[in-house]
């Protein structure tokens, strides 16, 4: 028993002793919260997007008379939804929120920063800080300069083809996924990933692709993503709270793949500006032709995991055709979602704890359905509310 002990604290030791080390840094923090969560920003560094000129939504005459039919409440309980937005024709249809969440409370996005990212390339692009999406990388970063003599482009990064290593897994604490999580060293991550394929050729969806692209985005503008972001985007669209950006450390990199923490009103403008063309109190704040590129797939590509022409991943941006619409959205790993509809002229935004496990198609998660058919009928009721 003794030896068996001795055996024990050793062991202990050895994994104390191996924790402790700087370079696992991410792994002590790993195993401390575990798997990531809506309201984790907290425990990190953040940077804050400003918003420099806060206006609330208009409210529809039919504001708030619609309720969630209850046929859908088991899913939205269930998947633990913490907010639900519609907005149409421009103005607040619809909201209703969770347990403490208000219109107020600042919720992580996950994956919906990277159409942040894109954002900010477009408008990069519009401000002659980057020539076009066809730049080669090699321009900003000369140690990413191809593979097999392709040239590496911004548009590959934008698109999720450009060949490289990163191998994306949130549920191993040894991944890079949870590096770039939970660590202290983007730069180190993002760089560190080799071109191993020819670009443009597979759609491999890797959250050190969009890390990579705000590091472009910093070099390129001479400024941090959230200081561009809130000058370009945030502010004009009058956002009503600031916005926080999570970072690797104090002074560092914001978690770009991830970690844009707003509230349900707030994100639903990104949707609005799609369904403006780009434009904002007549104001052009990106221009159309790159939101209509960024939210088309790009159907050159090989979905590798389907072995299949890609129909669901612009830049940075999903799709799908529901019902006969094409749906452009935006989309993180706990069900956040901003749908953008326009033959509704609508916007639908869903925040919460979990999404659910079955997918369809091309990595299309089924609770997509219930957002937009109880969307659907709330603009429905909305609609004979007005009469």
């Amino acid at each position: 028993m003794k030896k068996i002990g001795w055996a024990i604290l050793l062991l202990a030791c050895c994994i104390g002793g191996f924790l402790a080390l700087p370079s696992n840094y991410y792994l002590r923090r790993a195993l401390t919260h575990f798997l990531p969560k809506i309201d984790q920003y907290p425990i990190f560094e953040n940077r804050i997007v400003k918003a420099g000129d806060p206006s609330p939504w208009k409210q529809a005459e039919a504001y708030n008379t619609c309720s969630i039919p209850e046929k859908y409440l088991p899913v939205f309980d269930e998947l633990g939804t913490v907010a639900y937005v519609v907005i149409q024709d421009s103005s607040l249809l619809f909201e209703q929120y969770w347990e403490d969440y208000s219109p107020e409370s600042h919720s992580n996005s996950f994956s919906m920063a990277k159409s942040i990212v894109s954002l900010a390339i477009g408008c990069a692009i519009d401000d002659g800080l980057i020539r076009d999406v066809d730049q080669p990388v090699s321009d900003f970063f000369p140690e990413f300069n191809g593979y097999n003599g392709k040239t590496l482009t911004i548009r590959h990064l934008l698109t999720m083809s450009a060949g490289v290593d990163f191998q994306e897994a949130y549920s191993s604490p040894f991944s890079p996924t949870t590096k770039l999580y939970y660590g202290n060293d983007l730069h180190k991550i993002a760089f560190g990933m080799k071109e191993i394929a020819e670009p443009g050729v597979n759609f491999i969806y890797q959250s050190g692709v969009t890390q990579l692209l705000a590091f472009l985005v910093e070099k390129a503008t001479g400024e941090s993503v959230s200081s561009y972001v809130s000058r370009k985007l945030w502010t004009p669209m009058q956002a009503e709270e600031n916005a926080l950006w999570s970072l690797d450390k104090k002074d560092g990199m914001e978690k770009a793949y991830c970690c844009f923490n707003s509230n349900a009103r707030d994100f639903a403008r990104f949707g609005q500006l799609l369904l403006n063309g780009g434009s904002w109190n007549g104001r052009q704040l990106i221009s159309e032709s790159y939101l209509k590129e960024a939210t088309t797939p790009d159907s050159t590509l090989r979905f590798a995991e389907y072995d299949e022409p890609n129909r669901c991943y612009g830049f940075q941006f999903w799709h799908l055709n529901y019902k006969g619409m094409d749906i452009p959205y935006m989309r993180g790993i706990l069900g956040q979602y901003v749908f953008i509809i326009p033959d509704k002229n609508a916007v639908v935004v869903r925040l919460g704890h979990k999404r659910s496990d079955t997918r369809t198609g091309q990595h299309y998660p089924d609770d997509i359905n219930t957002w937009l058919d109880a969307a659907l009928d709330i603009m429905e009721q909305g609609k004979q509310n007005n009469h």
